[in-house]
C-alpha cells in the first residue's frame, strides 16, 4: 500500500542524520536506513518527491564496524540544523563499559548533541527529532538530552541507561518508546519497528505497511503494542494475488471497488479471491475495503481535512455511508 498525503508535502525532506562512531552496530543503521529508503522508493513510483534524505554523519571520516566492514564518506557532523533533521544515534557492542568509554569519537559527538541538538529538542515545536537504537540512548544519555524524558534501551543495558540519566524514566519490556520529539527503540531489529513507527506519523500507516511488507516484517510491533491499523491488519501472508489488492485498494481507496474489478488486479477470479480473503485475511474482500476506506477517513478527519474532502479521499459517498461503514466495522470488531 502506498500512503495518500494527508497534509501538504514538505518543502524539502527531512534530513535523517545517523552518527556512526566506531564499531557502531550495522543492523542498527541498515535497518532504518532501508526502511527510509524503501519509503522514497514507494513514493517515487507514485510521481511523489522523497520525504527523506539520509545522511551519515560522524567525527571519523571512515570507522571500523561492529561486524569488521569499514564505513567511508562519512559527513562531518553539522555545525547547525539548517533543515528539519532527525538524528539517529545507533548501538555499539558490549557492555556499558565498553559502549561508553571516553575516547575522541564518543566525547566528540557527545559535545555536539548537547551544543547543537539539544537546545533544539527543548522546544516541543521544534521540527528536529533524536532517535535512539539498542545502546544509542547511553550516548543520548551521556549527553544530558534524556533528563526529564521516557526512554528506553537494550534489555541488558536498563540499568545503565537509569544509572547514567537518574532523572529520566526508563520502561522495560517495550520494543520502542514515543516520548515526543524523543524516540527510543530497544535491541537491534527493535530500530526498524521505530523507523516503521516515524514513517507512519509522517506521511501514514499505508506507507509504513508497503514498506513493511517489501521488508517482510508484516508483524509491525509499537509502543507499548497499540491497537494495530486496518492498513496493516490482514497483512501477514505471503500470498502474491492477495497482496496486489491490497496494495491496489490502500494506493486507490475512492476507486469503485467491485468484487469484478478487484478479482482483475488479483488476476484470479471473483469466487477464488472470496476463498483467499476468508483464508488468509479473514473477512470478504468487500468488508476489506470498506475498513481501509474507514481508515483513511479517520486519518484525514486527525488531519483536519474538511468532511467533503476527507469523504472523497476514502471513497465514501457522503457521511452517512460512512456512518453506516463504521458501525459495521464496530460491530465486527465486538463479534
Amino acid at each position: 500500500m502506498v500512503a495518500v498525503a494527508l497534509r501538504p508535502a514538505a518543502a524539502a525532506p527531512v534530513d535523517v542524520c545517523f552518527v556512526v562512531l566506531p564499531e557502531s552496530l550495522l543492523l542498527d543503521l541498515a535497518g532504518p536506513a532501508e526502511a527510509f529508503r524503501l519509503a522514497n522508493q514507494a513514493l517515487a513510483r507514485q510521481g511523489r518527491a522523497p520525504l527523506w534524505r539520509l545522511r551519515h554523519v560522524g567525527p571519523q571520516a571512515q570507522v571500523r564496524s561492529s561486524v569488521g566492514v569499514q564505513l567511508a564518506g562519512i559527513e562531518p557532523l553539522p555545525a547547525s540544523l539548517e533543515r528539519p533533521t532527525w538524528v539517529v544515534l545507533l548501538g555499539r557492542p558490549g557492555e556499558a563499559e565498553a559502549v561508553v568509554r571516553a575516547q575522541a569519537p564518543w566525547l566528540a559527538a557527545r559535545d555536539w548533541l548537547s551544543r547543537v541538538l539539544g537546545p533544539a529538542l527543548a522546544d516541543p515545536s521544534s521540527p528536529h527529532r533524536l532517535l535512539t537504537v539498542c545502546s544509542g540512548a547511553l550516548l543520548a544519555a551521556d549527553a544530558g538530552l534524556l533528563s526529564g524524558r521516557c526512554t528506553t534501551t537494550h534489555h541488558e543495558l536498563l540499568d545503565d541507561l537509569a544509572r547514567l540519566a537518574p532523572g529520566a524514566r526508563v520502561l522495560a519490556d517495550r520494543v520502542f518508546v514515543d516520548d515526543g520529539n524523543l524516540l527510543c527503540s530497544a535491541g537491534v531489529t527493535a530500530g526498524i519497528d521505530l523507523a516503521l513507527h516515524c514513517i507512519a506519523q509522517h506521511a501514514g500507516e499505508a506507507l509504513a505497511a508497503e514498506v513493511a511488507q517489501v521488508l517482510v516484517v508484516f508483524h509491525r510491533r509499537g509502543a507499548g503494542d497499540p491497537e494495530r491499523s486496518p492498513l496493516l491488519a490482514g497483512r501477514s501472508h505471503l500470498h502474491p494475488a492477495l497482496h496486489r489488492v491490497q496494495n491496489a485498494v490502500g494506493e486507490r481507496p475512492a476507486e469503485d471497488w467491485t468484487l469484478e474489478r478487484l478479482a482483475e488486479v488479483a488476476h484470479v477470479t471473483p469466487r477464488h479471491l472470496g476463498r483467499l480473503f476468508a483464508e488468509h485475511v479473514g473477512c470478504t474482500p468487500r468488508d476489506y475495503v470498506e475498513r481501509v476506506r474507514s481508515a483513511f477517513m479517520r486519518e484525514a478527519l486527525a488531519a483536519g481535512w474538511p468532511m467533503a474532502r476527507a469523504l472523497a479521499l476514502a471513497g465514501f459517498s457522503s457521511d452517512r455511508q460512512w456512518r453506516r461503514a463504521r458501525a459495521r466495522g464496530s460491530a465486527a470488531d465486538a463479534a
